[in-house]
């Protein structure tokens, strides 16, 4: 068995009444955990990614200093130890085989960015399990879930997208993500596709 599964950034800043919560993210929470129910067997690693970013500090020019610009620049979201930055309440993490953090004082958009509980890099990760192929799931569509699954095909492994297990900030901006990731290599399927 070689493949892992990524679930990018459910947490409670980006689901429905959170800093930048998307719509739909709730629903996301709740269907990745129905499908990790199914098929937490079928991965090697399940890879859950948190933004993680220091109170009272900028984080690089992540945390906008007046009005943000939602490209570069964003409110203040996923503040370490705060509610904002855990997992939604509808994940269920109980399958999770490694916590990943990104962040931490910089502008961290994938997975790759973050680092393990341990404090190990993902592609090193990867590489020493053996992994091959990765689905992605998570939030958002056309920002972490898309700088996720790019990363994970710079570094040579197979992608699938589970995109009935995602959601996007805007409707336009998650289709142009997927189209760009169709193209980049990444294969687009349902949960339901296997």
């Amino acid at each position: 068995m070689t493949r892992a599964l990524f679930i990018v950034d459910v947490q409670n800043d980006f689901t429905e009444g959170g800093a930048l919560g998307v719509d739909g993210g709730d629903a996301v929470a709740t269907a990745i955990t129905r499908h990790l129910r199914a098929h937490a067997g079928d991965y090697e690693l399940i890879v859950a990614s948190r933004d993680w970013h220091h109170a009272d500090h900028d984080n690089g020019g992540h945390f906008a200093d007046g009005e943000p610009n939602y490209v570069d620049t964003w409110p203040v979201h996923c503040v370490a130890e705060t509610t904002g930055a855990e997992y939604d309440p509808e994940l269920d993490t109980g399958a999770v085989t490694h916590h990943v953090k990104k962040g931490q004082g910089v502008p961290a958009y994938s997975l790759f960015e973050g680092t393990t509980d341990d404090g190990e890099a993902v592609a090193d990760l990867l590489t020493r399990h053996g992994v091959v192929d990765v689905d992605v799931v998570g939030i958002a569509t056309d920002y972490c879930v898309r700088a996720s699954a790019l990363d994970a095909i710079a570094h040579g492994r197979r992608v699938r997208v589970l995109t009935d297990l995602v959601a996007g900030v805007a409707a336009s901006s998650s289709e142009a993500a997927l189209a760009e990731l169709a193209h980049a290599g990444a294969e687009l399927v349902t949960s339901t596709d296997r």
